[in-house]
C-alpha cells in the first residue's frame, strides 16, 4: 500500500484570480485553436469543445448543430456504416467512436471502408489502463496511420504518455467525474479532475500531443477552469444533454405549486418537461446496448431526469459567452493564452447560494 500526501484539486476547489486586462469587449476574444496532431499530422483549427459520445449527446443531429458553431462531436458507438450515408457534416467536426471488442473493430473497419473521408477515431473505454486497450490503440494506429486517434480514459501522466507512444494523438482524461458516473462510488477509483488535467496535459505537451478534459464540468466556469489548467479540448456530456437534437423522449410532469388562484382559491398547477439522461455504464445503457448487465460486472452509472432545454444552440452561446468573459477577466486575447494567464486560488466556497432552492 502507498499513500500520496499531495493535495489534489477539483473544479470546486478553486477560482481563477482576475488580472489586469487591456480587453474592452468579449468580442475581442478568439476562441479557435490551431493544432497539428502528433501522429496523423492533421492541422485542425476550430473551437476545441466536444460533445461526449453518450446517448442523447453524441448524436448526428447534435453534431450537425454544433458544427455550425465550429464545435466537435464524438458520436455514439452504436452507429453503423449505413448511418453515415446521409451524414453531410464536415469531417473536421466529428469522430466515430469504438470500443475494443471484436464486434467494435468490425464495425469500425466497415465504417471507415465505406466512408474513407472520416478523419477522427475515438477509442473509448472506461478503464484505459488495461494492456488490451493499449494494444488496440497501437493496432488502429498501424492500420490507419493518417487518421487522428482519440483514446481514453486515463488520469495519470504515465498512462497519458503510454497511449501517445502507442499511437494516440489526443488522450481523453477523466475517471469518475461525470454527473451520471458512479465509478468512484462503486470502485473507489478516480482522480480529482483539475489535478488530472494539469498533470496529464504536462505529460502530453512534453511529447507534442494533446488531451481532452472529459467530465466534471457543470457550468461555463468549469469549462474555463479546464482550459486554464492546460486542457487542449473540453468534452461535455451533461451540459449538452436534454436538448432537442439529442433525440430523447420528453417527459412532462404536472404538479401543484405552493400558490393558489386568488379567485377560485384552487392550487395552481405547473407542468415541467424533462429528458432522461444516463451514464454509458448504467443499467439503462447496458440494457439498451448489451442486453443487460453481465453477471461478472456491476453498473457504474446512474439514470436521472434533467430539465428539457430546447435547442442546443442556446446552450452553446451560453458556454462560449462564459469562456470569452473568463478571458477578458485575465487578459487572454486568445483561448491559447488562457492557461498562461490563469492563476488558481484555493477556496472553501464558490458563490453565494442563499436564494437557491
Amino acid at each position: 500500500m502507498r499513500s500520496e500526501q499531495d493535495k489534489k484539486l477539483d473544479f470546486d476547489d478553486v477560482l481563477i484570480r482576475p488580472k489586469r486586462s487591456y480587453l474592452s469587449s468579449r468580442k475581442q476574444v478568439k476562441l479557435t485553436r490551431k493544432y497539428t496532431f502528433m501522429h496523423s499530422k492533421k492541422i485542425w483549427e476550430h473551437i476545441p469543445i466536444i460533445a461526449s459520445n453518450m446517448d442523447g449527446v453524441g448524436t448526428k443531429k447534435v453534431a450537425k448543430s454544433l458544427s455550425e458553431n465550429e464545435l466537435f462531436t464524438c458520436l455514439v458507438k452504436n452507429y453503423e456504416k449505413d448511418d453515415f450515408n446521409d451524414f453531410n457534416v464536415n469531417p473536421d467536426y466529428f469522430a466515430i467512436s469504438t470500443g475494443i471488442g471484436k464486434a467494435d473493430l468490425k464495425r469500425l473497419e466497415a465504417s471507415l471502408k465505406a466512408h474513407p473521408h472520416i478523419e477522427f477515431i475515438c477509442i473509448d473505454v472506461a478503464n484505459g489502463y488495461s494492456e488490451a486497450f493499449g494494444d488496440f490503440v497501437e493496432g488502429v494506429r498501424q492500420n490507419y496511420p493518417k487518421k487522428t486517434i482519440i483514446a481514453g480514459n486515463v488520469v495519470t501522466a504515465d498512462m497519458t504518455q503510454e497511449l501517445i507512444l502507442r499511437g494516440a494523438d489526443i488522450v481523453k482524461v477523466g475517471i469518475g467525474p461525470g454527473s451520471v458516473c458512479t465509478t468512484r462510488i462503486q470502485t473507489g477509483v478516480g482522480y480529482p479532475q483539475l489535478s488530472a488535467i494539469i498533470e496529464c496535459a504536462d505529460a502530453a505537451h512534453g511529447l507534442g500531443a494533446h488531451i481532452i478534459a472529459d467530465g466534471g464540468c457543470v457550468n461555463p466556469g468549469d469549462v474555463s477552469k479546464a482550459f486554464g489548467a492546460g486542457a487542449d479540448f473540453v468534452m461535455l456530456g451533461g451540459m449538452f444533454a436534454g436538448h432537442d437534437e439529442g433525440g430523447g423522449d420528453i417527459i412532462a410532469e404536472t404538479y401543484a405549486t405552493h400558490r393558489v388562484d386568488n379567485d377560485t382559491k384552487e392550487p395552481i398547477y405547473e407542468t415541467k418537461k424533462f429528458v432522461e439522461f444516463y451514464g454509458m455504464s448504467s443499467d439503462t445503457a447496458m440494457d439498451k446496448h448489451h442486453g443487460g448487465v453481465a453477471d461478472y460486472r456491476s453498473s457504474e452509472g446512474r439514470t436521472v431526469r434533467i430539465p428539457y432545454r430546447g435547442p442546443v444552440d442556446d446552450t452553446v452561446k451560453n458556454i462560449l459567452g462564459g469562456l470569452r468573459s473568463t478571458c477578458t477577466y485575465v487578459g487572454a486575447k486568445r483561448l491559447k493564452e488562457l492557461s498562461k494567464c490563469t492563476t488558481f486560488i484555493r477556496v472553501s466556497k464558490q458563490y453565494n447560494d442563499v436564494f437557491e432552492e
